[in-house]
């Protein structure tokens, strides 16, 4: 059982390493770390397979009973470390988090290691991202659904900025995700016999006329743009969400989360 060591200066590089790791997606993508906060995040993380380096809490929140329960049941101990409710405050985003700030070591998100035990796997595939709060909130519609995918394509953006960590309340942990450029996508999909079905204006059906019931992948662009060339040139079939007012689109979590959603009633009974 690891023994716990205290911090109560602002100063500690533990704590300046905390605020680096937030605040700089460079220094995540050169350590190979990443900062979570919360009890119900760490607990995804950990059922997630994540390897948690240190975690910090706070004793006027959390007590230390309770942090051991969890990391109990964790192959390999993280360092465990008390820190003052000052120096929790610093580190922590938000004051409502249940006491625990955690450093973790982020995955890969490989294309190669996407594997489907699902016969029929349904997947997500969202082009360019531009907002966290969208790549979280897919993130959550993805759980929510039990896809047995996401794959982010040509994402200038970081998976583990703490923006989409907390917008997708977790989640990042419980989705099996991948990343890569659109050609390698796109060789993912046929090499996977895996159908596209593009979300475009042009050449499209309504999304409720198609058959998400076979192996399938759902394609979402940006909300300013939409899907690039390469994408409608390979779909097998463009679908779009009829709209009745005003305006021609949706944001893309939700446009993303109504296509899901018809496939997930379309396989009720597989």
């Amino acid at each position: 059982m690891s023994k716990v060591k205290q911090i109560s200066s602002l100063q500690n590089p533990l704590v300046k390493k905390v605020l680096l790791l937030k605040e700089k997606s460079r220094e995540r993508r050169n350590s190979g770390l990443f900062v979570l906060e919360g009890q119900r995040e760490f607990e995804l993380a950990c059922k997630g397979g994540y390897t948690i380096q240190i975690v910090f809490f706070c004793p006027n929140i959390i007590s230390e009973q309770k942090v051991r329960q969890i990391i109990d049941r964790l192959e390999k101990f993280p360092e465990l470390i008390e820190v003052s409710q000052e120096i929790y405050q610093k580190i922590a985003y938000r004051e409502s988090t249940e006491g625990i700030v955690a450093i973790a070591f982020s995955k890969n998100h490989n294309l190669n290691d996407i594997s489907f035990s699902n016969k029929n796997p349904l997947i997500l595939i969202a082009e360019a991202p531009e907002k966290p709060g969208n790549v979280g909130a897919l993130l959550r519609t993805a759980d929510a659904a039990k896809l047995d995918a996401v794959i982010i394509v040509n994402s200038n953006g970081d998976l583990y900025n703490p923006n989409i960590i907390r917008a997708s309340v977790g989640c990042l942990f419980t989705v099996n995700i991948a990343t890569g450029n659109t050609q390698e996508v796109i060789n993912f999909l046929q090499k996977n016999k895996l159908a596209i079905y593009s979300a475009a204006l042009s050449a499209s059906c309504n999304y409720t006329e198609v058959d998400y019931k076979k192996a399938c992948a759902i394609v979402v662009g940006t909300e300013a743009t939409g899907l690039s060339s390469e994408w409608l040139e390979k779909s097998d079939q463009n679908v779009v969400i009829p709209m009745q007012g005003e305006i021609d689109s949706m944001n893309v979590s939700v446009s993303a989360a109504i296509l899901i959603f018809e496939a997930k009633r379309q396989r009720e009974f597989l």
